[in-house]
């Protein structure tokens, strides 16, 4: 048997970031410039979900956990409530952009794209 010893690693102090730092870091995300992975290690991030928490908090786009299936309820009829709840939430965010989406074609385009309620429809 061998009498080396092994030597342990200290534990790591956690990391404390300032908002400033974290909103930058938000920021270059959304922007495209890196991804998470690369964003860790350009700034020595060492928490996988310091990012992904930082962009709930911090961004300005929605993200969504990895669907998290707990424990069922204990009546079907309000688990499929809570479900399709959560659906329809998630389908007025994305109609919130679709709109905003079609607003800003119309601004830079200069085109009307939504048709005003009671016009009339041309005839071919």
């Amino acid at each position: 048997m061998s009498t080396e010893r092994k030597e342990f690693k200290k534990p790591l102090a956690p990391q404390t970031f300032g908002e400033m730092f974290k909103k930058q870091v938000v920021k270059e995300f959304e922007q495209g410039l890196f991804t998470k992975a690369e964003l860790r290690r350009r700034y020595n991030i060492r928490g996988n979900g310091c990012i992904p928490r930082w962009l709930k908090k911090y961004g300005k786009f929605t993200y969504y956990d990895k669907l998290t299936i707990g424990r069922p309820m204990k009546d079907p009829q309000s688990q499929r409530i809570k479900e399709l709840e959560a659906q329809l939430a998630r389908k007025e965010q994305e109609l919130l952009v679709f709109k905003k989406f079609i607003e800003i074609a119309e601004r830079e385009l200069k085109v009307e794209i939504v048709k005003k309620s009671g016009s009339k429809q041309s005839k071919k």
